[in-house]
């Protein structure tokens, strides 16, 4: 297995290093499952403190009972992957009294985010408009799966749904199988990395201008805008990208599988340089001005038998001793499992993975891919961990936050 990072636990609620970039920047998080806690746990990462909104009347954040693995009763492993270093408080905002403590903490905050369906953040007390009296400044971020507004805005969305209508399905898999999709919830982790980055947008220009905003991003909005140049070439030329065989690039070759003697390798000759490189590195130097090689042009026309050819030669060594003749010359890598992607020597180097205290022991996680210097890690909180000490720093008493909870507020 690969080595971890050990890092050790920050207090329970307390602040993040001053030396984080985020740090001082409060954002309230009406959160839960997937894309919205990812996006929030980014900037949790980074300093930011992010306070999760759960409803103690509907269970809290239903990523608690995503099974099959869990650390205790309402501790899955899929929670913890997406909500370290956070807060969490119970609040119902469904009852007045609820939505007047939202209101109380938007003023002490720079962002009130939620990836709610889109019709409900004006129910609910979460926009802009219903928040600018209390806080000018306040940036209300949205997620939702079809906007706040059109046709869909009431509609519920989730990721594989986007991959099929945005065209994923159409491109993934062997050309002579059925349409599939991408082995991970890539829609909704790529939601919210643009959700927090689209936060941050927004609190750069509410510290400069004084004046906060609605910021939107939808998972289908995303899935769509990563069509990027696949979308150019149909808009612009007519073109539709269809499967390729082996997972291969539409245009460049070689960029596909190959076999090797045990498995598998994925090489990305992107620029015509490493043709020659490559050519070089597997004995057929032959090949590098061979007319119906030659070019990106040559090989398109020719990759079936390209592929046939490379197959040989690649069959005759394993995957790793190829990678270890590419190394550094020919864009190569080895097609690996989960188990072998986490195990690899490179992500221990790399100190890609962490390790933290935890009530039921050590947790090990994958660390951000933001490096911004080494900083204690927080497991993610139990529901409403952190709800008296929230309020009471917004000017709850004691004796309000105990009513709160026995009208079923918090």
């Amino acid at each position: 297995m690969a080595a971890v990072t050990a890092v050790t636990a920050a207090a329970a609620g307390g602040a993040a290093p001053a030396n984080l970039p985020l740090a001082g920047v409060r954002i309230i998080a009406v959160e839960q499952y997937g894309a919205g806690p990812f996006g929030t746990q980014h900037l949790a990462d980074l300093g930011a403190e992010v306070i999760k909104i759960e409803n103690p009347n509907e269970g809290g954040d239903v990523g608690r009972v995503v099974g099959p693995h869990f650390f205790g009763e309402g501790d899955s492993h899929f929670y913890q992957s997406f909500n370290r270093n956070k807060k969490s408080i119970t609040l119902d905002l469904k009852k007045p009294e609820g939505r007047e403590a939202l209101r109380r903490l938007a003023k002490e905050a720079d962002v009130v985010f939620n990836n709610l369906r889109g019709d409900l953040p004006g129910k609910l007390g979460v926009t802009y408009e219903q928040l600018k009296d209390v806080n000018p400044a306040i940036v209300c971020g949205h997620l939702s799966a079809y906007g706040r507004t059109g046709s869909r805005a009431a509609w519920p969305g989730y990721d594989y749904l986007m991959q099929a209508e945005a065209g994923y399905l159409s491109v993934t898999g062997e050309p002579d199988g059925p349409p599939a999709r991408m082995g991970l919830s890539i829609i909704d982790l790529m939601t919210g990395t643009t959700a927090a980055m689209g936060i941050l947008a927004g609190v750069i220009g509410a510290r400069t201008t004084g004046v906060g905003r609605d910021i939107d991003v939808s998972l289908f909005d995303v899935a769509l805008h990563n069509l990027c140049y696949v979308g150019t070439w149909y808009l612009n030329g007519g073109q539709q990208v269809g499967r390729e065989k082996r997972s291969a690039h539409p245009s460049l070759t070689p960029s596909q599988l190959y076999r090797t003697q045990d498995g598998w390798i994925f090489i990305m000759c992107n620029k015509e340089k490493f043709w020659g490189v490559l050519c070089q590195s597997i004995g057929k130097p032959e090949w590098a001005e061979a007319p119906h090689y030659k070019t990106f042009k040559d090989r398109l026309a020719n990759r079936d038998r390209l592929t046939v050819e490379l197959d040989a030669v690649l069959q005759t060594q394993t995957t790793d001793a190829w990678m270890k003749r590419f190394a550094g010359k020919v864009p190569a890598a080895p097609v690996y499992d989960v188990a072998q992607a986490l195990d690899n020597d490179f992500v221990a180097e790399q100190e890609r993975l962490l390790e933290f205290p935890h009530e039921t022991g050590p947790i090990r996680m994958i660390a951000s891919p933001v490096r911004a210097g080494e900083h204690p890690v927080r497991p993610a909180p139990a529901m409403g961990a952190d709800t008296a000490t929230v309020l009471q720093g917004v000017g709850y008493s004691a004796e309000q936050v105990a009513a709160m909870k026995s009208g079923g507020v918090i």
